[in-house]
Parts: C-alpha cells; structure tokens; sequence
C-alpha cells in the first residue's frame, strides 16, 4: 500500500509509519484459533450485584456472614472501594458522577459483606446516597433485588408478573435483553422468597427521611405511566387473591423459556443480569443445587469472573465476534495484515454464523436463520450489528472455501433485508420493537425496554448490503437512506445508541449514506460534517462523555482513540479528506500511538443501556483508530491515482 503512494507529504509518511505498527500490534492480538477477543468492562454494579447472589446462595447462620466464597467476596469488596469516588458515591461511567442506584448497590454490598457502617468510606457513601435521594430514588431492579431479602417494602417494587409468558406474543414486543431479564427475574419476584440477612442488617439509614416509597405519579391526569400504575395495583391483587395453580404454571414455563435458550448459548442471553436471575429462579422454584441445569447456570456465570492475581471484576458479557469483525475490517483495510492470518479468522467466523431460528423468528417465521452473535455461543439472538460488521469483515477476509463463504453471506445478506423495520431503519435483535407505551412500565426504569431501529446500527447495515452487492437503488436501501435523512438531529448530528454517542452515530450514518451513493454536496452531509469540524477539541482529537445521553445534546469530553477515529472516518464518508480538522485528527492519533503501536483510552465510549449501563471495549482503542489510519491512507492513493 505505501510504495504506491510515492509520498512527498510528511504527514502520509507518518501516517503509513503509524499505520504499519497499529496493524502488527493488532495481528499480534489475534488468538491462534483465528478471533480477537478483549476485555469488556463495566462498572462496579456487576461486584456488587455479585455479593447479593453469594448471600442468597449461602444465608447467613445468626448476625455472622461466612460463605465458602469469602475470599472471592474480599475480592469483590476490594474491587468496589478501589473506585469509589472523592465524595464518597460511584459512577457508571469513567470521570462520571455518582449515580444513585450504584451507590446504593455498592453500599449494600459493603456493608453486608462486613464493611462497618462507621468506617469513613461508608460514612461518606451514606451521605452521599441521601444526598442523591436516598434508598427511595434506586431504579426498579434495585428495589426488586433488595426486597427479595425483605429490605426494601415488596409493596413498593412493580409487579412483575411471571403469567406474562401466559399473554402470546406479547413478551416479544420487550427487548430482547428484557425479556431474558424479566422472565427469570419474575419467577424470583413471585416466590417472594424473602431471603435471610445476617442478624440485624437493615438499610434504615439510607432511607430518606420524609420520602415516600411509592411510585410517583405523573402530574397529567392520563399518561401511560399512571395507567400502568394502575395496572401494577391490579397485578398486586393478582398476587394475593389470583389463581395460584395459574401461577405455578405460569412460573414453570418461564423457567422452561429461559432454560431453552441457554441450549446452545453461554448462559441465558450470554449476559450477566439474566445468568444471575436464572440461578434465583432455579433455587426458587427448588431444583436442586447439583441438577445439571443448577450447576451449568452457575458454571457460565462464575466465567465471566476475571480473576488474576491482580485485578477481580466481572465482564458483562464476552465479545469475540464483535471485536473480531471490527479488527479484521480494520486490518483488512490496511491491506498489510498477512492474507493467511485472516484466512484463518474467516474460517472462524464462519463457523459462528447462526443456523437454528430465535427469538427473532416470532415476527419473520418463514425467514432462513443466518446472522451472528455478540458472544462465543448465543443462538437465540443474532445481532444485526454484528451480523453487518461480520459481513464488512468477510469482505476483506477470504475463508478456506469460497463457496462456503459465498452461501454464508448471502444467507447474511438475505437475513439483514428481512429484518428492517417498517421505518425503514434496523435495530440489534429484532423487527419493529417499538411500542412505546411498553416504554411506561414501573420496571422500564433501565431505560431499555424497547429494541427500535437506531441510526447507527442503520448506517453500518446499509454499507454492509451495499458491500455485498445490492444496489444503491434497491427499495431496501433506499428505506434506510430516508430513515437517515429523517433522524438526523437538527445540529447535523446523528445519536448514537450503542456508542456514545453523537459521534458515533454520525459516523456510521455518514458512511452508509456514502454507501448509498448520496452526494456529499448534499445539505444534511454538510451539515454533519460541520458539525465534527465544530465539536473537535483543541488538541486535535475528539471526545464525547456519556453524559450527553443525560442532556440529550452532544458533551465534550477530554479526546480518545476510538472517538478521534469515528470522527475522521465520519469526515472521509462526507467527502472530506483535506481539511485542517482532518489532518489535526490524524496528527492526534500518530501523536498519542504507544511505541508498541496501540493507544491508551481512559473514557467509557460504548453504551449498554443509556443513562443507565456503559461499556469500556478495551478492543476499540486499537481497533478504530488503525482503521482510521488505513483508510486515509486508501483515501490519498486513490486520489493520486486519480490524478496520475
């Protein structure tokens, strides 16, 4: 790639340099088996969330509280204060303030875990949580999880019925993640266990003095969420004079739901919240401790422990194919990553494509099953990110069989076609997921309840099509470019669901509209690539915090790999490739490169749930920016080329 460039500029020069490092340091990366897989963090929610289940698996003997795990629990206590904040709470993302419900969590934990009350971490935590509110301001999972333990009023927690699975199809009108969450969680919900605490553990004094602890009402005479507060009343009746045998039945299906799809999965969804109800359900329900269902639930959930001797978290979830694809797309471009080393990766990503029908098949039945996962084994839900991001990948990566290869992407492509929504747009798991009374439900407080299609998901999905051969002109896309143009953000911007944010969604829905053959002349390119050249930071990168989800506006943050790369590959898709802001951002990325070729990043840049859960994908910081590089320098020899 770089001989043919004959550069005289030394920015170029630089850049190849630059580039050819990134590129070694990230084959260097790739397992022997062919994929890349880093670490996924979170925040300390999941350590603590981790205790509450040691102490439902082994209650406490008397005011004494000493699980055979104890030495993974001073671990997990260890791991919780290590991020506490100067003013006493925790946050749930990088540099971020304290959030209630985390704080809450953490001092939960602490404290049954054996942290006195008096200490002054816990002092300063406890003012902090009332501060915020107090106990009586967690978010509904909160609630639920403590008053399993009868510390938090049950009247007060939203029903969560498990008769729900009873109602057809309406369980698939959740998300995705939700409903593999709430099935499980319903069945602990319903047995209202009421697990022991060590003698004369209480939370009185995070309570909120004067608050009350029933759901706030809204202030308009009708609203979803008050005739859902009605409802919640309802089903509290239901509890208490229903139909038990109705409700047994009810509960011993949802376990069969959630067991089903653990078969060919790694645990529940292959995610941590749903893995751990399941191990709540399981006991509830009484399957033994050494049934296979009991022991493999456990086994799956204890691997997304990290514990090295020097570190103890745990991971949210594994995400090879994702780091995977984005890797070999990157290194693919570059064009210096050796062909047998993504022969090899192709071959694995082959051998991950899903071919049994999930979740997903309830609203397209008759639909060929193909896609990919997130994770190493998760069946039930392909992704459609992934499965457009696997798809760029395969574009660049040949596998041992090309007719194998040829037949896997075009059962991909046919599938992503039939999984666009109505609007146009496409989503992660599923098809129209947007009823947005479903949005007012007293336990749809995670801010994730619905699954609609979103303009960065959109984007990366146009370009994939349009990569593997469908037109620009085909109706399909056509849908999706009119989905774009319609979600744009009056400032140009885009909004990023699953990378924060603005950034990130104006990147990827400047690349499918390119993809798309869409002018760059066109007003909303303009617009969009203005706006990246006006929030650039001084330094020449780009930042964005996750506390724009909050805002509902884009908040700059100190810059970072990953969001300096989106940004340049958003300009490059608008047409620009020349502009100071251009340059600035690859001197950026050249200037903060470690000598080893990667790049060190701090913030948290990927989104779990908005304004509840993010992520550190510790793959992006190397990944993105070595496709930044890459694709300048492609952008340049093309230009030369064309020029010569």
């Amino acid at each position: 790639m770089i001989s043919s460039l004959q550069v005289a500029d030394e920015l170029l020069a630089q850049t190849a340099q630059s580039a050819r490092r990134a590129v070694e340091a990230l084959v260097g990366m790739r397992r022997p088996e062919g994929y890349w897989s880093a670490e996924l963090t979170a925040d300390s929610t999941l350590e603590s969330d981790y205790i509450l289940l040691q102490l439902w698996l082994y209650p406490p003997q008397g005011k004494h509280w000493n699980p055979p795990t104890r030495s993974l629990v001073d671990k997990a206590v260890r791991s919780i204060l290590e991020r506490q904040l100067p003013d006493g709470g925790f946050n749930i993302y990088s540099k971020g303030p304290s959030e209630i419900s985390a704080s809450i969590k953490a001092y939960f934990a602490l404290k049954v875990a054996g942290v006195g009350v008096d200490a002054p971490r816990m002092s300063r935590l406890r003012e902090r949580i009332l501060a915020l509110g107090g106990l009586q301001r967690a978010n509904s999972y909160v609630k639920v999880n403590l008053s399993l333990f009868g510390l938090y009023p049950r009247e007060h927690t939203p029903a969560i019925p498990p008769e729900i699975i009873l109602l057809g199809n309406l369980i698939y009108e959740m998300s995705a993640w939700t409903r593999a969450i709430v099935l499980p969680l319903s069945i602990a919900h319903a047995a209202n266990p009421m697990r022991p605490v060590p003698e004369g553990f209480h939370l009185d004094e995070i309570h909120a003095p004067g608050v009350s602890f029933a759901f706030p009402r809204d202030s308009r005479f009708f609203s979803w969420k008050n005739f859902f507060l009605v409802v919640d009343r309802a089903l509290k009746l239901w509890e208490r004079y229903g139909s038990k045998r109705i409700r047994r039945h009810a509960m011993r299906k949802a376990l069969a739901w959630a067991l089903e799809r653990t078969q060919h999965s790694d645990g529940l969804a292959a995610i941590y919240p749903p893995m751990q109800y399941l191990i709540l359900a399981l006991d509830v329900l009484g399957v033994p401790r050494d049934h296979p269902d009991h022991i493999e639930a456990r086994r799956q959930f204890d691997n997304l422990m990290v514990d090295d001797g020097k570190r103890f978290f745990f991971q949210p979830c594994f995400s090879p194919v994702w780091d995977t694809a984005i890797a070999a797309f990157a290194a693919g471009e570059s064009r210096l990553a050796p062909p047998e080393a993504l022969r090899v990766t192709a071959d694995w990503l082959l051998t991950k494509e899903v071919r049994r029908k999930g979740d997903w098949s309830v609203k397209r039945p008759d639909v060929e099953p193909s896609g990919w996962y997130f994770e190493f084994a998760n069946e039930f839900y392909p992704d459609i990110d992934d499965t457009a991001m696997v798809l760029l990948a395969l574009g660049h990566a040949s596998a041992s069989s090309s007719a194998a290869q040829q037949k896997c992407t075009r059962r991909a492509v046919r599938w992503l076609l039939a999984m666009q929504s109505k609007n146009g747009g496409w989503a992660a798991f599923d098809v129209d997921n947007d009823c947005q009374p479903l949005a007012c439900v007293p336990f749809a407080d995670h801010n994730a309840m619905l699954d609609p299609a979103c303009p960065d998901i959109t984007g990366r999905v146009v370009e994939a099509l349009v990569v593997h051969g469908i037109p620009p002109a085909d109706p399909a896309i056509r849908r999706g470019v009119g989905y774009l143009i319609r979600t744009q953000e009056a400032d140009g911007s885009w909004y990023g669901r699953w990378g924060v944010n603005y950034i990130y969604g104006t990147f990827l829905a400047l690349r499918g509209l390119r993809a798309a053959g869409e002018s760059d002349r066109e007003a909303y390119i303009l617009r969009a690539a203005e706006w990246l050249r006006a929030v650039q930071n001084a330094d020449g990168g780009w930042g964005e915090s996750c506390a724009g989800y909050d805002e509902n506006t884009f908040v700059a943050a100190p810059s970072t790999a990953s969001q300096t790369a989106w940004a340049i590959l958003g300009l490059m898709a608008a047409g620009d490739t020349t502009s100071q802001s251009i340059r600035k951002g690859i001197e950026y990325l050249i200037e903060t490169q470690r000598a080893d070729g990667t790049w060190d990043e701090a913030l948290s840049t990927g989104t779990g749930f908005p304004r509840v859960f993010y992520l550190t994908y510790h793959s992006y910081r190397n990944s993105f920016p070595t496709l930044a590089l890459s694709a300048f320098l492609n952008e340049k020899e093309m230009t030369l080329r064309t020029s010569a």
